[in-house]
């Protein structure tokens, strides 16, 4: 759905888990992870930085607490299984691994466990390695070590070193006979959060014959689980038997996992079975809804409150309803739910009921950069320049990343917070690029469209860095593109390969880089992480200037 020109529309999860409470955890993950020259980390840091971070900012700070500083690998392990987890056909996602031996003394009724003083951990699998339910991975190339620092529900098995040595003394030969191993695994969790999962995955540890020792239980800001269990009762170390008995459980229990999947009526069928019911779903009584701020053909924008928070309500005129808009309604729906970044707007929830449909996200008090620019009439210096430039280019390298095509990149559709931090809105018209066939559809606004775009002609992710030189045309020059045309003629004019004029005043560094970005061939133009790296650069250089004429 298109607004009218100048508005886009935001999105933020209801709450905030662990912004600050947990940041000094995470400095000290991303430092070690520096240090011990991890290759992700090492060959780009601030992008690792950045996964780091929207890692952490999907869990609860209580996770922070839990993360097991030696064993800092862990981390990574958690984000690819909640990452497996987005996949219907994996869930649940499982991970297993054999921990230690415990030294188990029985003397007349005391049933005291302790820690053997020689654990016999094993090497388990990589990232590699997770199961996806029915699916089992036996590639173990990365040792990952066993997540321990889990106190807060220790059941009473960790006992002083002191303690250790005192009950497994050499010498007491009879107190040696009576002590047996029992071995100590972990398996990790993870599938859609919903009610009853975790009744669900402790009765499937119980079917297999299981006992938990140890439970840590997270829920992400995008309704996704992560569930951590400490077990024993499984007799040997090797973990394959207990792979098997875990694939042929979940087999049994499948009917719980899959729930109910009715489709809306007013939504494409292959769409909606995409929107889990409950995944997202928003009360509208507990929406309040207030003035709206932007109308388009088929839709109205309002500002709003939901459980006290300032919300965006996109909403669908049901009177206007057809195939192609309810289409679209659902695929951004399933594209908000799935991107959590700081430079892309932050999604709360939909009404996916017909004909009540409506997209809820977080309000942007900052406004959007076309009215920025053209209403306000903002000009902007360099450095400013570059960091809303910076700030888009990281919101879109991260849906590229995620096989994501905006297809409608404009100045209206970037939103600023009260920080002045750009993100990436308005996602009606955007695709995952790995669905499936060739795009050819003339999408998105003429004044940004890409040339390939226009003329119908297969187009990718590249058609997106057309429509990035556009916006950072109208970041330099602080004007509307093609401003003595209609949006028809400038389209006619793009396929001839018109471009805007290049302002002589401008920094001729970032001349030359949108010329490269509204190359007409699409394979000539660069990459956004291609195009960040130039910018910061540029930034830093200019700002080193700065410092200089203020030092003189």
């Amino acid at each position: 759905m298109d607004l009218t020109e100048g508005v886009g529309e935001s999105s933020s999860p209801p709450r905030s888990f662990g912004t600050f409470s947990n940041y000094d955890v995470r400095s000290d993950v991303y430092n070690r992870f520096i240090e011990s020259g991890h290759e992700e980390a090492v060959s780009n840091p601030e992008l690792f930085r950045e996964l780091l971070d929207s890692h952490f900012n999907r869990l609860p700070a209580s996770y922070g607490l839990d993360v097991n500083m030696d064993k800092i690998e862990d981390v990574l392990l958690h984000r690819e299984l909640l990452a497996m987890a987005k996949d219907p056909e994996r869930r649940p996602v499982y991970h297993i691994r054999f921990l230690e031996n415990l030294c188990a003394e029985m003397e007349g009724n005391d049933d005291h466990q302790f820690i053997s003083m020689t654990p016999f951990p094993r090497p388990v699998c990589d990232i590699n390695g997770v199961v996806p339910s029915q699916k089992r991975i036996r590639d173990c190339t990365i040792e990952f070590e066993p997540c321990s620092k889990l106190e807060d529900l220790n059941l009473d098995v960790r006992k002083s070193s002191k303690d250790m040595e005192e009950r497994c003394q050499p010498e007491d030969v009879s107190r040696r006979q009576e002590v047996s191993h029992v071995p100590i695994h972990e398996v990790i969790f993870s599938t859609v959060d919903k009610p009853k999962t975790l009744s669900q995955l402790s009765a499937l540890l119980s079917d297999i014959g299981l006992n938990i020792r140890e439970a840590h239980v997270f829920s992400t800001t995008d309704g996704y689980s992560l569930d951590v269990f400490v077990v024993d009762g499984w007799p040997i170390e090797d973990t394959d038997g207990l792979y098997k008995a875990m694939e042929e459980a979940v087999v049994r229990s499948e009917g719980s996992w899959s729930g109910s999947s009715h489709s809306h009526s007013s939504v494409d069928k292959v769409a909606a079975a995409r929107l889990k019911s409950g995944d997202w779903e928003i009360d509208r009584r507990l929406l309040k809804m207030g003035e709206r701020i932007a109308s388009g053909s088929c839709g109205d924008l309002y500002r709003g409150v939901y459980y006290g928070q300032d919300v965006a309500i996109k909403v669908l005129r049901s009177e206007q309803l057809n195939g192609t808009e309810e289409e679209e309604f659902a695929q951004e729906v399933n594209i908000l739910r799935e991107v959590q970044h700081r430079n892309v707007v932050r999604f709360i929830g939909a009404c996916t009921e017909s004909p009540h449909l409506c997209i809820v996200t977080e309000f942007m008090h900052g406004g959007n950069l076309y009215d920025y620019l053209h209403k306000n009439h903002n000009v902007l210096k360099l450095p400013q320049l570059l960091k809303f430039a910076i700030d888009v280019c990281k919101g879109m390298e991260y849906l590229h990343q995620n096989n994501i095509i905006h297809r409608d990149l404009k100045t209206a559709n970037l939103l600023m917070d009260t920080q002045n931090v750009v993100k990436v809105a308005d996602f009606g018209v955007a695709r995952f690029q790995n669905q499936g066939g060739v795009m050819t559809a003339e999408t998105g606004t003429y004044r940004w469209m890409a040339p390939e775009v226009i003329n119908h002609q297969p187009y990718d992710q590249k058609a997106d860095i057309f429509s990035f030189a556009i916006v950072l045309w109208e970041l330099v020059t602080a004007k509307i593109p093609y401003d003595s045309m209609t949006p028809l003629q400038a389209a006619l004019g793009v396929r001839q390969g018109l471009r805007p004029d290049l302002p002589r005043s401008a920094h001729p560094k970032l001349l030359d880089l949108m010329q490269k970005c509204w190359e007409t061939v699409p394979d000539r133009r660069p990459s956004f992480s291609e195009i960040t790296v130039e910018l910061q650069a540029l930034l830093q250089e200019s700002q080193e200037i700065m410092e200089a004429v203020n030092g003189n």
